[in-house]
């Protein structure tokens, strides 16, 4: 009993020596808990209730799309590639058939390539406002995801109308895109922009400008500039510490040169810098769907391809890249001249994000605020179980 009595009155200035007790513990979350952002875990080291060390855990839904992608014909993986990240799936769609059409050459119609930029745009509205709902549930907020994610909904009607499907559209074909507006579905566009735009004043004054949020996101998790290059940071975490660096102005693609936006930046780097950037990005979004809309030319959509079932894309490799909500999606894909691509590689931005920035980001933060971390950085975990 002495000793134990001893070991308490001990002074906390005194060095430990290796007959303490261990401080650290080991504490796993998710993939089932609803501060984790997706089938995704965390290890997490503790002292207390700070981290002291951080280590993600997938693998919770790995169905090795790249595999997959090798084993079918090159329109079937249409259907494959947008499940590559759910909130946002149309920037595997647009990569995919960019790649199969720079190695075959195949030319696309000037509607189409409009066509594609509402849709880019619409997909990156609908996985902000699923990022906002998430968030905002990770501090009790819950409001916020009853109304952010019911109006994501009205932008699932559109895509419901215009592909036939609400999540996975398998829209975007090698030549273009499946088919064209319906009637009366440019008004119906501007229709759910206006309701979209109108509601962002309650998200403000909801979740944006709301002191929980302020108290919990201001200062944690703060990426510098220099980390963030370091560390391949890209998209909204990027802009976030002040580098306005977006593909769709620095490696243009489709008809982006031909539209009017701005690349909201912020300088301080932290989980709340990190949301107020997507908060911009949807004004911005918005602005870019109103210009499709009332200047799309008229044409054809999709310049036909062969049979597929007797289609083969010439041998060659292209690296095609596009900027999703996420940030930087990339895809190389390698033809040998047969049926089927010899290889495809994905380059998605939440591998980066999701594993190697929130690892070193955790480290000297508390408990409380992993996902806060988690989700300001916005990985899509079925991205890095690909």
């Amino acid at each position: 009993m002495s000793e134990v009595l001893e070991r308490i009155n001990r002074s906390f200035d005194e060095p430990e020596d290796e007959h303490d007790e261990v401080r650290e513990y080991t504490l796993f979350i998710g993939p089932n808990h609803p501060g984790i952002e997706g089938n995704f875990a965390l290890k997490l080291s503790l002292e207390g209730d700070t981290i002291v060390r951080a280590k993600t855990d997938g693998g919770y839904l790995h169905r090795g799309f790249e595999k997959l992608m090798e084993e079918r014909l090159f329109m079937q993986n249409i259907a494959i590639v947008c499940r590559i990240c759910v909130p946002d799936p149309d920037p595997n769609e647009e990569n995919y058939a960019r790649a199969v059409e720079a190695i075959a050459g195949i030319e696309v119609p000037e509607r189409a390539k409009w066509i594609r930029v509402l849709v880019l745009e619409l997909s990156r509205i609908a996985s902000h406002l699923f990022t906002f709902g998430g968030h905002a549930g990770t501090i009790g907020l819950y409001t916020m995801p009853n109304w952010s994610i019911a109006d994501r909904d009205r932008i699932l009607d559109l895509f419901e109308e215009l592909t036939g499907g609400r999540v996975y559209h398998i829209y975007n074909m090698p030549g273009g895109v499946r088919r064209d507006f319906p009637d009366g579905f440019e008004r119906r566009v501007h229709e759910v922009m206006d309701y979209i735009e109108s509601r962002l004043p309650d998200y403000d004054d909801l979740f944006f400008n709301n002191a929980i949020l302020r108290k919990r996101a201001e200062g944690i998790g703060v990426l510098t500039s220099d980390q963030a290059i370091r560390w391949g940071a890209t998209g909204p975490n990027l802009r976030a510490v002040g580098i306005p660096a977006d593909l769709r102005r620095d490696d243009t693609y489709e008809v982006y040169d031909k539209l009017e936006f701005d690349i909201p930046t912020l300088t301080g780097g932290d989980a709340l810098d990190r949301l107020l950037v997507r908060r911009k990005e949807i004004e911005e979004s918005i602005r870019i769907v109103r210009q499709v809309v009332d200047n799309i030319p008229s044409g054809k959509v999709w310049n036909k391809q062969p049979n597929p079932l007797k289609w083969r894309v010439p041998a060659g490799d292209a690296y095609v890249r596009t900027e999703s909500s996420k940030g930087e999606y990339a895809y190389y894909m390698v033809s040998d001249g047969g049926q089927r691509p010899y290889r495809v590689h994905v380059r998605g931005a939440s591998t980066t994000h999701g594993v190697h920035i929130l690892e070193n980001l955790l480290v000297g933060t508390r408990i409380e605020d992993a996902s806060q971390v988690m989700f300001s950085l916005d990985a899509c975990p079925p991205e890095v179980d690909r």
